[in-house]
């Protein structure tokens, strides 16, 4: 199988260990085990409880308990229709594999995260780019994926909220999707690992496993709740495609860690004490990046409605590229370039780890624009 290189992790791979101010990380920032821990009000019962584990394969698709969390997070969710992936990542990857064949219709935003179209289009399917414009605050625009469906589309894949423009599509705008694809019998693919991390009012919004029948919902621990460490993720849909994924998952992952189960189940026990943690943060965060904004005459955005990431355009007299790899360089701040998600003129920030370094970094990159 011949696929694109993965313009965003490539770049991180590269990068992310050499600087002083990372800027380009989109998680909230992480928690330790001894943190998580804590907040359970169980500690060394908890411990106890881990040190005397077996470490067999344990439960094949997530434990019970794990499954009964996840589905939790939903309105309609049962245990039934979820199933516990190797991180967000993998629970994309076995949902596409599940689904796509050579010559079906797959229709993809982008920006998003890069397999969402890159892996169908590695299995041979026909992949219609949804382009998201800033002129459309990086939302969809309705009338273009009215004309990109027809009776042989498999396949609309989202990205809720989106990643990296920080753009949310609300309840009322995923049901005039939802009609589209039931309107050629599409399943709805919707990478909704941001759920959870709505800048104002409630903060979780509404899942698309909960709008339509052939909706699919990928999750993880990694973004909203700091745990990207336990790389444990999950795909919520239909009973029977979930016996589908559960097919497809024997030939690639078998179970998830024990004990990354376990925390997993931990964290989603005490979810409340994690998001009003994150939420202060992410708010705060926010607020620092808005005010670093508005005075930056070379920087714009489309100011996002949740998650952990921005899309800035620059005005600057390189690519973007060129532009992060200097940055990081002379002041040791990190970015994403917008060529690394094939929006070129761009790069993406992360705001939401630790304030102190995004303080700091923003100062430097103030500073690294003003000499250019």
């Amino acid at each position: 199988m011949r696929i694109k290189d993965f313009g965003v992790e490539i770049w991180m791979n590269t990068y992310e260990n050499y600087c002083k101010y990372n800027l380009a990380e989109t998680c909230v920032e992480s928690l330790t085990v001894d943190e998580l821990l804590q907040m359970s009000g169980r500690k060394d019962q908890l411990l106890d409880e881990i040190l005397d584990m077996k470490l067999t394969y344990g439960d094949i698709e997530g434990s019970l308990s794990l499954r009964t969390n996840v589905a939790n997070l939903y309105e309609k969710a049962i245990a039934q229709n979820v199933t516990i992936t190797h991180g967000g990542i993998n629970a994309n990857a076995l949902s596409i594999l599940t689904l796509v064949e050579p010559g079906d219709r797959v229709i993809s935003v982008l920006p998003t995260y890069q397999q969402l179209y890159s892996i169908p289009e590695s299995i041979g399917a026909e992949v219609k780019i949804l382009r998201l414009r800033e002129e459309n605050s990086f939302l969809p625009d309705l009338n273009e994926l009215k004309s990109y469906v027809n009776d042989n589309t498999k396949l609309i894949c989202l990205n809720n909220p989106n990643n990296p423009t920080g753009s949310l599509m609300e309840e009322g705008f995923l049901k005039e999707i939802v009609e589209i694809a039931r309107s050629c019998d599409a399943y709805i693919l919707c990478d909704e690992v941001y759920r959870g991390l709505t800048h104002e009012g409630n903060n979780f919004t509404v899942s698309i496993a909960d709008l339509y029948e052939k909706g699919i919902s990928t999750g993880s621990m990694s973004k909203v709740y700091s745990l990207a460490g336990l790389r444990l993720g999950w795909v919520v849909g239909p009973e029977e495609f979930i016996e589908r994924v559960n097919r497809q998952r024997d030939y690639h992952i078998i179970s998830v860690g024990m004990i990354n189960d376990r925390l997993a189940t931990i964290a989603l026990e005490n979810k409340d004490k994690i998001l009003n943690r994150n939420l202060s943060i992410v708010r705060q965060n926010k607020k620092i990046l808005d005010e670093w904004i508005a005075q930056e005459a070379r920087i714009s955005y489309v100011e996002p409605k949740a998650g952990t990431t921005a899309l800035l355009k620059i005005d600057v007299p390189m690519k973007s590229d060129e532009f992060c790899i200097k940055l990081q360089n002379d002041k040791g701040v990190m970015l994403l370039p917008g060529s690394a998600l094939e929006m070129e003129g761009y790069v993406r920030i992360g705001y939401c780890n630790n304030t102190q370094i995004l303080i700091k970094g923003l100062e430097e990159l103030s500073l690294f624009l003003k000499e250019i």
